[in-house]
Formats: C-alpha cells, structure tokens, sequence
C-alpha cells in the first residue's frame, strides 16, 4: 500500500516506533540510518530512471570498472583491461573468487549476459544508450571477457562502470542481487530500504564497517529534521540550507559539488516553446541569482548550460553572457513572438524535491512580471516519471539532471533519438557535434565537440540552466567517511561510526 506524501508525513512519527528502535535500545555501530524524500523508482538497474535509486543500488551492483571521488575510472570486477591499437576491441581480464550475494560465482559469462542485454545483442532489447557501438561480446575462458566495438568509441571505458547481474537469476525486481558491499534484504514501499553487509565481499580493504544499513523514505522536511533531532535517522538528506545553516554546530554539514544541474524544463513541441523567441524570453526573464539566494541560501553555483564545472575539463565557461537576465529583453522576445499580452502555462513539479517546489514559486513570480501567468502543479515522482519524463505530457516542468562521469551521458539528454529527450529538443547541429564527439579519438578534438554542444544548448534555449546545488548529508558527529562524487552515490560502505 503507499501512503500519499501529505499522510506519510502526517503519520510517520505515530508509526515510527514500527521502523525505529529507541535511543538506548540502539547498538550504536550496528545501523545506520538515513532518509531520502523521494520513492525508489527500482532497485533493478536495468530499469530504474532514477538518480536516487541509482544512489541506494550501486551499494548492491558493481561494474567491470567503477569511479573515484574524482571522477577517475579504475578497475573493479575486472582487473585490468587492455585496448588494442584500432581502438575496436577491449579485452577484460575478469577478478577470481568473486561471488553474487546468492552464492553464484562471477565470471565472463555473467559478463557476456550483461552486456549483451545492455547493448541489445542475440536477440535482447537494449537496455542502454551507452552501448550503441557494442558490435559483439565473448567470453575467452572463465575469467576473460571481451567486447568489440562497431567504431572507436574514446569513451567507452566510462560505460563500462554499468553493473553486471548475474545470468540466470531472473528476480532482480523483487530481490536484488549483485556483488556489491552490500545485500538487499528488503523494501517496504514507500517506507525503508533495509541492506546487510555483504559479508563474503571480494575486495576486503573496501568492504562495509557498518553491518546494517536502513534508508527511509520521509518526504517532508520538517519530519525529516524531527528524526535527525531525536536520533532517529543518523544522516539526513534533502535539508534546506537555511535549516542546515541553523542545526549547525550540533550536526555536521558534509558539503560537496553536486555535478547536477537544476533546469526549468520547456516542451519545445508545445506551444509557444515551439518558438526560440519565448523560449529565450523566459531564459531572460529567470534571475538565477535571486534563486541560488531563495532556495540554496547561496550554496549553488549558477550555470549557462547543461554543464557543471564539477566536470571542468569538458566545461564551456564561454557561456556566462549568452543569457543573461534581462526583463526588456525579455518583453520585446516575447512581442516578436505575438505574445505581448503574455500566456497561461503550467509548471508541473515534483512534490518531494521541497527545492524544486521552492524555484517554482519564484519563477512563476519572475514570469509574472512578463505576463506570462503560471499555475504550479505539484506531482508525486511516479506520476512526473510517468507523465513527463516518459509520455512528454506536460509544458514546463522543473527537475534536477543527475550528475554524470561521461559528457556524452549528459548531453544525450537533448540528442534527437533519445527517448528520454522529454525536453523534445531537435536540433541538426547539436546532433552532428554529439555523434563526432561520441567517434573522435583526438581528444581535443572530442573536448571541443562537447563545448560547442553546450554553447548550442545555450544559445536555443530548450530549457533554463539555472544552478547546480550542493549536495548535503546533514550528519551525527560521530558518522565518518562521508564524501563527495561527481555523480549520486551514498558510498555507505566507506561510512563509519567514530
């Protein structure tokens, strides 16, 4: 059964002794509890949309090769890798003794079973993007796994951090199961997440120093706060700054650049974003400043494109004047366009992102002063999933793009075939400069495609830039090993109790 946002924040406390042991009935080091406020999409990979649940199930999954903090790509469930000189063929050699958390052993056959799913190989859908130019799959003995590609693809070593799940278990959407830090016990929808420590873990020097891990879905801030304050959850996410600023010194604010880019999202196939003139008259009628002040308290960096400078090499930080905010500006585009008395159009949000909720109000009060009137029309996550990042059914919508490691991941987002393009952006030239950097091998060369993709992101304005968050734990003192990533990922294997 689910609860609506408003009755689950309503009841959460009178039902918390169900979730939640007391204070002095607690083993300190043997759980660790946080919150997320919004409802996990899937904990099965191949099928989960969302950057959140990405962040609870890479704790369970791991890939060929996985990231750092920084960015970097390094070898997991494969050793090493070698390339060959084309470019077209990349052989992993595959680690021994590791194990699924049902005690099948991995190998290169739940290697060749990923990734001939991934890329829609032997006759499966693909279940990714990222493997377009996959062109076959091998195993060379137990522990040797090789992939050729169609082209070169520079890149292709970032798409290889996408989990591997075991063959023949075909339950991952009830019970999930991979190789990762943790183990999946169990999911009460709408309420917690619970995960065990995988005690039989491959990689020693990595594995989890908390046995237990409980992730509670709390979609209002207010009893999110409440829990934190009363030892109830050990970590909270999704705080306000305002009110992290205020609980501190007696929680710790555990700070990072979020590599995300908040958007005011247009359905350039709906009147009157059809036209580059409106479009561009709201990008000049939004004050990106006023919302970095309103929402985040200041902790945001202001952006010009779907690009952070989280991922500095491939940012373009050409783009600052490109729109700038400009109500005359703003007025005349909009008269160009034949809306001078402006247009009714509605905002559709997301309900328990509270930031997201906050930019539209603001908004609709910066739009107003254009005469373009909003109506703000708040969500649940399954209905914005649903309705407008799959079925495109809606005007404006305001949504935070997750951070990603490859650029490409980033600005597929607005590539003409990509059926998550929920912006409906069609742009020739941005296609052509995506596909010649998806096939450069000059790395310069592929930096300055990527640059140029954004500079047209922001010169057509198919939806506003407006900021990139700080992502924020508010902590107990005594929670360790907190840190940042440049895509969404709680790490709870690298937390610790002091």
């Amino acid at each position: 059964m689910k609860f609506s946002r408003i009755s689950f924040a309503a009841i959460f406390f009178g039902i918390a002794s169900a979730f939640f042991s007391c204070k002095a009935e607690r083993s300190g080091d043997e759980i660790l509890r946080m919150n997320i406020s919004s409802e996990p999409d899937s904990f099965f990979p191949w099928k989960s949309a969302s950057a959140d649940s990405e962040a609870l199930w890479r704790n369970i999954f791991e890939g060929l090769m996985t990231f750092d903090t920084d960015g970097k790509i390094v070898p997991c469930l494969a050793e090493k890798v070698e390339q060959s000189e084309d470019g077209l063929t990349y052989t992993f050699s595959l680690r021994k003794g590791v194990r699924f958390h049902n005690g099948k052993e991995f190998t290169s056959s739940d290697a060749e079973f990923s990734y001939k799913n991934m890329a829609g190989l032997d006759g499966y859908k693909p279940t990714s993007a990222k493997f377009g130019a996959v062109k076959s799959v091998r195993s060379n003995g137990k522990y040797e796994f090789t992939v050729e590609l169609k082209e070169a693809t520079p890149s292709f070593l970032l798409a290889a951090i996408s989990v591997i799940l075991p063959e023949g278990y075909d339950d991952q959407e009830n019970h999930p199961v991979g190789t990762g830090p943790y183990e999946f016990v169990e999911y009460a929808q709408n309420q917690k997440l619970v995960l065990k420590k995988n005690e039989n873990y491959w990689n020693k020097s990595k594995a989890a120093k908390i046995p237990n891990v409980e992730v509670y879905i709390i979609t209002d801030e207010s009893a999110t706060i409440s829990a934190l304050q009363s030892n109830q959850i050990d970590v909270a996410t999704m705080v306000s700054q305002a009110n992290t600023k205020a609980l501190k010194p007696q929680f710790v604010d555990h700070g990072f650049p979020h590599n995300l880019v908040q958007i005011l999202g247009m359905n350039n196939k709906v009147k009157p974003f059809d036209d580059i003139r409106v479009r561009k008259a709201v990008a000049a009628a939004v004050n990106k400043k006023e919302i970095i002040e309103g929402v985040y308290n200041g902790f945001a960096i202001e952006l010009y494109s779907n690009f952070s400078p989280v991922l500095r090499e491939y940012y373009n930080d050409s783009l600052e004047n490109e729109n700038p905010f400009d109500l005359k500006k703003a007025e005349r585009l909009l008269a160009e366009a034949g809306y001078e008395n402006g247009f009714d159009i509605t905002i559709t949000v997301p309900a328990n992102y509270q930031y997201h909720m906050d930019t539209a109000q603001i908004i609709a009060a910066q739009l107003a002063k254009i005469k373009i009137r909003c109506i703000i029309n708040p969500v649940e996550w399954a209905t914005w999933l649903d309705q407008v990042y799959t079925k495109f059914n809606y005007e404006m919508t305001i949504i935070g793009f997750s951070g990603k490691i490859d650029p490409a991941d980033i600005l597929r987002r607005y590539y003409s075939t990509y059926n998550r393009n929920f912006t409906r952006f069609y742009n020739d030239e941005f296609d052509e400069n995506f596909v010649a950097a998806a096939k450069e091998l000059d790395h310069k060369k592929q930096v300055a495609f990527y640059k140029e993709c954004q500079r047209i992101l922001a010169e057509e304005s198919p939806a506003v830039f407006i900021a990139d968050p700080e992502q924020s734990y508010l902590a107990h003192p005594r929670v360790r090993g907190i840190a940042g990533y440049p895509l969404l990922f709680h790490n709870f294997a690298e937390w610790y109790f002091e």
